[in-house]
């Protein structure tokens, strides 16, 4: 189903999908983390925090929490299902914010529930607690081939920080 506006407010979760280390910063597959980021500043929400006994950082906020896994993306499911135990939500209140090969460069929609489209960390998740949440896709384009070497280079961070902003305005995501 295509939806032309959110709200965050709708979701008492929402998860970017990243990989931890310097290494990922910047890079396409950390699209997510980057994401979070931005509405995090946009909306002055609260820093990322590390619970000892959590295999992800969480942002908690008064409508909503945010996290980042740090299970490494292929793992994601784990840090999902760790919240989970935790805390009470459906899987439709569950919006997962991913980088997409399958989108041209620069495209970012909004899609309930479905397939993975071979992403690992969907994969992850979707293994852990079915289909059923939401997503916000980052499309990256498809190199065609070396696939792992591109998901991991670099990205223009300025482009899509302007994106990403004015995707958020358009699409009245309000803290």
């Amino acid at each position: 189903m295509i939806k032309s506006h959110i709200n965050i407010k709708d979701y008492k979760l929402i998860v970017g999908l990243g990989n931890i280390g310097t290494q990922y910063d910047h890079t396409r597959h950390n699209l997510g983390f980057i994401f979070l980021d931005i509405l995090k500043k946009q909306f002055l929400l609260s820093e990322f925090a590390a619970n000892k006994k959590s295999n992800f950082i969480i942002s908690k906020n008064q409508n909503f929490n945010m996290i980042k896994p740090i299970t490494y993306m292929n793992s994601s499911g784990l840090a999902v299902l760790s919240y989970l135990s935790k805390n009470r939500c459906k899987p439709s209140e569950i919006l997962v914010i991913h980088d997409d090969l399958n989108l041209a460069n620069h495209t970012i929609k909004f899609k309930e529930g479905g397939g993975t489209g071979g992403h690992n960390g969907l994969k992850s998740i979707s293994a852990a607690i079915g289909q059923d949440y939401h997503r916000v896709r980052l499309g990256i384009s498809h190199p065609g081939e070396n696939v792992a070497h591109y998901v991991l280079e670099k990205t223009d961070l300025s482009a899509w920080n302007d994106l990403i902003v004015t995707w958020i305005n358009e699409n009245q995501c309000q803290s």
